[in-house]
C-alpha cells in the first residue's frame, strides 16, 4: 500500500538574481514498511526534500499525499494536527525536552495531542524494546548519546505515525552506536510494519536500507538496491557508479 506520494515537486527560493532552485520535478512513491535513504552531496536538496515531506516547509509547485492528504492544501492548523498524528521526527540533535524525565519526553507528543488518551501499555512496550524502560526516569543530561538517540526514535514512534522522517540520525554517534542505532531503526520498521525515510552522508548505512533515493542538483535518481552479500562490496560497488561523497 502507498503511503507517500511525491508528484512533481519543485522548490524555488528567492527571486530573479537570488533565485535557487532546490528541487526540481521530484515525483516518487512509498511503500507502507519501507525503509528508504535518501542520499547526494551538501546541497543536493536532500534535507529540503524531507522537510517538505514533513510539512515544515511548503512546495513551490507540486504535490505531496501522506495517507491521502494533500499536505500543502491543508491549513495551518489542519496541518500542525496532521503532522503531531502521521509524522515521527528523529533529527541529528536529539532535541529532547531537557526538563523531563525519558518517560516524559517519549509521551509527549501523544500528551499534546490526545491530552489523557496516553497509550502508557505501548510507551512501556516501546521503552522495553529500546532497552530504555530502566531508565525511564533519567534525563537526558543523564544519558549517553546513543540512549538520547533511542529515547528520541520511541518520541517518534509514541503516536504510531504513517511515517518516520530522520535527518542524519547518526550524525553525531560513534560508528559502535551508529551500528545499534541503525540495527534499531531497522527493527522498528519491520516489527511495527513503520515506514522511515533517512537522510543521510553515511554511503554504507544506505546500502542497508530497502531502497536508495539519490538526489544530486536538486533532481532525484531513484533506483532500487540488490541486497548485498557483502557490506563492503555493496559501497565499493556504489562508489564507482559515482555515489555522493561527504
Amino acid at each position: 500500500m502507498e503511503i507517500l506520494q511525491v508528484k512533481q515537486i519543485h522548490k524555488i527560493y528567492g527571486e530573479k538574481e537570488n533565485k535557487v532552485c532546490a528541487l526540481r520535478d521530484v515525483s516518487f512513491s512509498v511503500e507502507q514498511g519501507e525503509f528508504i535513504a535518501i542520499v547526494g552531496t551538501s546541497g543536493s536538496g536532500k534535507s529540503t526534500l524531507l522537510n517538505l515531506i514533513g510539512g515544515l516547509d511548503t512546495p513551490t509547485q507540486g504535490k505531496i499525499i501522506i495517507r491521502g492528504h494533500d499536505i500543502a492544501s491543508l491549513k495551518r492548523k489542519e496541518l500542525t494536527i496532521f503532522r503531531r498524528r502521521n509524522i515521527g521526527f528523529v533529527f541529528q540533535d536529539y532535541s529532547l525536552m531537557p526538563v523531563l524525565n525519558v518517560y516524559d519526553n517519549v509521551a509527549l507528543p501523544v500528551t499534546f495531542d490526545r491530552g489523557k488518551h496516553v497509550d502508557h501499555g505501548y510507551i512501556r512496550e516501546l521503552l522495553h524494546e529500546l532497552g530504555l524502560w530502566e531508565k525511564r526516569k533519567r534525563y537526558p543530561n543523564e544519558l549517553s548519546g546513543g540512549q538520547q538517540q533511542r529515547v528520541a526514535l520511541a518520541r517518534a514512534l509514541a503516536n504510531k505515525p504513517a511515517l518516520i522522517l530522520a535527518d542524519e540520525p547518526t550524525g553525531n554517534l560513534d560508528s559502535g552506536t551508529t551500528v545499534e542505532v541503525m540495527g534499531l531503526l531497522k527493527e522498528s520498521s519491520r516489527k511495527y510494519n513503520q515506514t522511515i525515510l533517512m537522510v543521510t552522508h553515511n554511503e554504507a548505512l544506505a546500502q542497508a536500507c530497502d531502497r536508495i533515493i539519490r538526489i544530486e542538483d536538486g533532481r532525484l535518481y531513484d533506483r532500487k538496491e540488490q541486497p548485498k552479500q557483502a557490506g563492503t562490496a555493496g559501497m565499493s560497488g556504489t562508489a564507482g557508479k559515482g555515489g555522493d561523497r561527504s
